[in-house]
This record gives structure tokens, sequence and C-alpha cells, in this order.
């Protein structure tokens, strides 16, 4: 049952005639102006890691969420995979012996402490909000109480946009809710990636992700490169 705290945030982001498909945003927004943090995240998650960002605040909010998806690894990846919050109060001296790539990425972003909180009903899980900060140290009780009430909210914003699936389409699963990029071209390119290179359809997707960040470029600019056949890969491709 939703906190009174999570009733009245729901209101507030529904307030003023919110089109279904801008609640997302309006929810991390206001989530960025309640809490002391720099950014939020809202990520799409399924079994196989991050499906895309929902929604992102200004600030380094966006290209974190985008680098998550393009590494699969980071707080959302670990706090989806567990179920349980991911609270890193210092990045720099607790990030590297977790996600090294990831970590350096952020600190360069003027990143120093990472919230994930997960959004799940029952055992399905649906995303994760994620929280930047540019200082250190862990989230006050009563923060993180708001933080969690905000968690609750996204959760019920996920499954309104579910329920809100055009006619024709499933509602079972996250791959109803639209995210900010199309990451069809990214499942399309795995499948090319695994048959030029003999790998899995896992293993092809390590390997987009990894010359991805390796050259420095969002997984789904690459993943239209493979797509137009601009970009080959081969069987003894290690990056």
């Amino acid at each position: 049952m939703a906190s009174g705290r999570t009733r009245q945030i729901l209101a507030e982001v529904a307030g003023g005639g919110v089109d279904v498909a801008e609640l997302p945003g309006a929810l991390v927004a206001r989530c960025a102006a309640a809490l002391p943090i720099t950014g939020v995240g809202l990520m799409l998650m399924t079994d196989a890691g991050p499906a895309g960002t929902v929604a992102a605040s200004d600030g380094p909010a966006g290209a974190l969420e985008e680098l998550q998806f393009t590494l699969g690894e980071g707080a959302c990846v670990d706090c989806s995979r567990t179920g349980r919050p991911v609270l890193v109060a210092d990045l720099a001296a607790q990030g590297p012996g977790r996600w090294p790539a990831f970590t350096g990425e952020a600190l360069a972003a003027g990143v120093a402490a990472v919230f994930a909180l997960p959004l799940r009903v029952g055992g399905i899980r649906l995303g994760v909000l994620d929280l930047y900060r540019e200082v250190t140290g862990p989230l006050a009780g009563s923060d993180l109480a708001e933080a969690l009430a905000f968690a609750d909210a996204a959760t019920a914003v996920l499954l309104h946009l579910q329920s809100h699936t055009p006619e024709g389409e499933t509602a079972l699963g996250p791959q109803t809710i639209p995210v900010l990029d199309d990451r069809a071209q990214v499942h399309q390119a795995t499948g090319m990636v695994s048959v030029q290179a003999g790998v899995s359809l896992a293993s092809a997707l390590l390997l987009l992700r990894a010359r991805a960040f390796a050259t420095g470029r969002p997984v789904a600019d690459l993943a239209h490169d493979v797509l137009t056949r601009l970009v080959h890969f081969r069987s003894d491709d290690t990056t």
C-alpha cells in the first residue's frame, strides 16, 4: 500500500493535467528538486540488464544512465539484480572495485555519490531510480525516506504507463514503456553481431558494449552503424 507521502508525490506529479507520457519526466524533475542531489535518472530494467532510460533530469543524469546502458555495469545493474538499494556515499572510494569503467566516467562527470533504488512489484523487476550527487556523504534518514517514497511513486508511474499500452500490444513486460532512445536497433544489431562474430547473443551484446565504450560512443549509435553495415564484427574480435 502506498504511503501518504507517495500518494502526495503522485498527486503533485499528475497535477495540472500532465499527459501520461510526461509523468516520468515530471517525477524525476520533482525528485531532483526535493532532495539534496545533482540529478535523477529513471532506468527501465529487464532480467538481461538495462533496457533504456525512461526519464532523466538536468545535469549529468542522462549521460550516466546512457553510460550504464552501454557498459552493462553500475549501481542500477547491481540494484536491479539484487532487488536491494545500492547506496554509495563515496564513489571514488567504493566504486572502482565494483564498476571500474562506470566509476571513472562518473567521477569525470563530477558525480561523487550514487544511490540506486529498485522499482519492483513482488519478484518482477521494472526499473531503478538513480540519484546522483556531486558531493560525498550518505543520504540522511529523512532524505532516504523521501527518496524511497519517490521510488514507490516511480513504480506506480511505470505500472500506469504499462496500463496505457496501445491496443494490439501486450501490456505485460517493460518493453511496452517508452524510453528516451529506441533500443530496438540495439537488439537488432546484437543479432547481427552474434552471426558475424559467431557468438551467443549475450556475448554479442558484450562485444557491442565494449566497442562502444572503447570508441567513446553511445551503444545506440554504434548499433545503427552495424545495421547500416558501416561497422562489421569478426570472429576474432575481442573488443
